[in-house]
């Protein structure tokens, strides 16, 4: 079975990251490269196992385009957006024997390096990926 795991950041985030002027950062250029490492090594790993099907990194959330329709009109908004949090940063899409599988791999991430304070918000989600309608139903 295939399932995808999630991970998550905000915008804030990327640029603390990317080391912008005016954002206080706990990120040293060492910190991104040990993260960097990481998950270069991650992803090897599940190449290696035969498990992986595909990954991807997101930009920064001030890049998303948001489509919502506001009076049957689709209605296209810039981010980021203030009242979220959070976004999609990246995925991978794994198949493997099970969900607890899956779920191992992804608690793998906790041990990415990142600061203090970043490494305490992290979290990934496991989701099981439908190959049918008859896989949708509860």
């Amino acid at each position: 079975m295939k399932y995808m795991i999630l991970t998550y950041a905000s915008q804030h985030d990327y640029d603390a990251m990317s080391g912008k002027p005016g954002t206080a950062s706990a990120w040293t250029g060492e910190d991104f490269a040990a993260m960097g490492t990481f998950m270069e090594s991650f992803t090897t790993d599940l190449v290696e196992s035969g498990e992986l099907v595909e990954t991807r990194g997101l930009t920064a959330p001030v890049h998303t385009r948001r489509v919502q329709l506001q009076s049957g009109v689709p209605v296209v908004t810039d981010g980021p957006y203030a009242e979220t949090n959070e976004v999609l940063a990246g995925y991978w899409i794994v198949e493997c024997e099970s969900f607890d599988r899956a779920t191992e791999i992804a608690a793998r991430l906790a041990n990415c390096p990142a600061p203090a304070e970043v490494a305490q918000a992290a979290f990934a989600d496991v989701r099981p990926i439908a190959e049918s309608r008859s896989e949708l139903e509860l």
